[in-house]
């Protein structure tokens, strides 16, 4: 089992200060240590079955400073890494292949939902900059040449703006996370979720079934969400439908046994099918 969303964190200091006070304020709110480090990260896992993770970029320092990322994965063959950084910076292409240059490191994080000018510290479905990507040819050339993987967590009224940058770039390989932060009472047909059909056409694009605790509006198993999994499953197949825990920022509300066993309660998921939400799909799509 390969846990594809969780955070780790460490101590802050004079090189690397805690800078991000929203994520500051939510860090107190977790029912895990305040520095969530690597090593706190594996042994959770290990009670809970999993056996390898990865460890998305937790901006509570500068959200492009991606130190303790790197060192999660320089320390341990079972965590992957996926980092942060911003497509606009004149550095962007040479800041990616040196990240994608670490052993461990397989990605990179877009957060299309945040406004740019306060990036990670709040949200805003109205902003467009995504769109506005698409013109950094150099960064994206970069993208291909490192065959780093695109994770991006968008609104779903922002999924015009993610076909966008699909359909220029489509050799690509994209995930989605966090349900495109939906309104669970909304049927998929009725909403702008409708939108992930079009992505599913592109066999480079698929979708995380992640932070599946904060997106249900229901306590444990959260099956006010089961009929969008179906839905994904049903537009993209097994094969580009890929869990992740949001964990330790699920910590609030749920234990990490339950963000994962959760997917026991999903009518019609077969054994096989959990199987591959848990494990294959994610290897098969990145290639890990």
């Amino acid at each position: 089992m390969i846990d594809t969303h969780t955070h780790a964190w460490g101590y802050p200091s004079t090189e690397h200060p805690w800078s991000n006070g929203a994520i500051i304020d939510r860090v107190d709110s977790f029912d895990v240590h305040t520095a969530y480090t690597s090593n706190r990260l594996l042994a959770d896992m290990d009670a809970v079955g999993v056996d390898e993770a990865v460890v998305v970029g937790y901006p509570i320092c500068d959200w492009t400073d991606n130190a303790y990322t790197l060192d999660c994965v320089a320390e341990s063959d079972r965590l992957y890494g996926v980092v942060m950084l911003d497509p606009f910076a004149d550095d962007a292409a040479d800041t990616l292949r040196k990240a994608m240059g670490v052993d461990g490191v397989i990605g990179f994080r877009l957060g299309a939902a945040c406004p740019y000018s306060s990036m990670w510290e709040s949200f805003d479905p109205s902003v467009t900059w995504l769109r506005d990507t698409i013109e950094e040819t150099e960064f994206w050339k970069a993208v291909h040449e490192t065959n780093a993987f695109v994770q991006i967590l968008a609104d779903e009224t922002q999924l015009d703006q993610a076909t966008e940058l699909v359909k220029s770039y489509p050799e690509l390989t994209y995930v989605f996370d966090h349900f495109a932060h939906t309104d669970p009472s909304t049927p998929p047909s009725e909403s702008a979720f409708i939108r992930f059909s079009e992505l599913a056409e592109y066999e480079t694009v698929a979708v995380k079934v992640s932070e599946i605790v904060h997106r249900s509006e229901e306590r444990f198993p959260y099956t006010d969400v089961h009929n969008h999994v179906r839905w994904m499953l049903d537009e993209f197949g097994r094969e580009r439908v890929i869990w992740g825990s949001d964990y330790p920022n699920v910590s609030d509300e749920a234990t990490y046994s339950e963000a994962i066993s959760w997917l026991k309660h999903v009518e019609g998921l077969s054994h096989v099918d959990q199987a591959w939400l848990t494990d294959r799909a994610f290897r098969r799509h990145v290639d890990v």
